[in-house]
């Protein structure tokens, strides 16, 4: 079992073929992390696939893959958009979108045809892709006095936060980035060390 602060995602976009009879699927999966990433994607596939019968995508987004969409763009309910997504479940994947696109050659599927055609044009994009797993962070804010800036600056050399950014004046700032599950360690030290945390921000 995975930590909480892990997830799996692709690293890049991938693609893939699949024929059923006489209709040709085209795959794609792409990393994403917002909607407006995933609308942007969908226009231009939409835009050179013009001709194509159906576009049909599913969408996880979050590090638990808290928000999702599956769409069936015209085929019958359930047989597209639900098998796509269900690829993505299944390999545990979020912050992807997977489209695909089916130009209709003339001989109809069925729906057991259907789910099973879209389930492995998902299936064969995703083993196309390379899947990485990222941590979930946490961005820590700290302000401090120049006083204590040794102390502060000695808790970020034993943790190892990223530094986003730091400006040292005379009230001092550090905006850190630490995977979640070291997170509040990292913010007692700070405290201990002097600093004043601002709110919480998390980031995947």
């Amino acid at each position: 079992m995975r930590e909480d602060d892990l997830y799996r995602t692709v690293a890049a976009p991938a693609e893939a073929a699949y024929r059923e009879r006489s209709s040709k699927f085209l795959a794609w999966i792409y990393p994403v992390r917002s909607e407006e990433e995933i609308r942007e994607h969908l226009e231009a596939l939409r835009k050179r696939f013009f001709d194509a019968t159906h576009h049909c995508y599913a969408w996880r987004l979050g590090p638990r893959g808290e928000a999702f969409r599956a769409n069936d763009d015209g085929e019958p309910s359930g047989t597209a958009g639900k098998p796509i997504l269900g690829q993505l479940l299944s390999n545990e994947l979020t912050d992807c979108l997977v489209v695909v696109v089916r130009y209709f050659g003339g001989t109809k599927l069925g729906v057991p045809g259907l789910i099973a055609a879209y389930r492995e044009s998902a299936a064969a994009a995703i083993n196309a892709a390379q899947i990485v797993e990222r941590t979930v962070d946490r961005i820590v804010t700290v302000d401090f006095s120049y006083v204590a800036m040794n102390d502060i600056m000695r808790v970020v050399k034993e943790l190892q936060p990223r530094i986003e950014e730091q400006t040292f004046d005379n009230l001092c700032t550090l905006r850190l980035s630490i995977r979640e599950s070291r997170a509040d360690l990292l913010e007692e030290r700070l405290r201990k060390a002097g600093g004043s945390l601002r709110e919480q921000e998390l980031t995947n």
